[in-house]
């Protein structure tokens, strides 16, 4: 392999937002700050949010019914 192309690698502390903390290995430094991860994340929690797509179609086709008319 080539000398000197390859980026340092780090022992990184990895701190969340919700104050969840992870050792991983990083190119970044050793302290990187993320806003969500996989304890506070809505898809991993089981915690989401499901929309009203039925509503949702049911106001798109209202508001645009006039065009259909002409």
């Amino acid at each position: 392999m080539k000398k000197g192309i390859h980026p340092k690698v780090y022992n990184a502390t990895v701190t969340c937002a919700c104050g969840n903390s992870e050792q991983v290995l990083s190119t970044k430094g050793e302290q990187v700050h993320v806003e969500v991860c996989s304890a506070c994340h809505p898809f991993y929690t089981g915690k989401q949010r499901f929309l009203d797509t039925a509503g949702r179609i049911d106001r798109f086709r209202k508001k645009y019914a006039k065009f259909d008319a002409k």
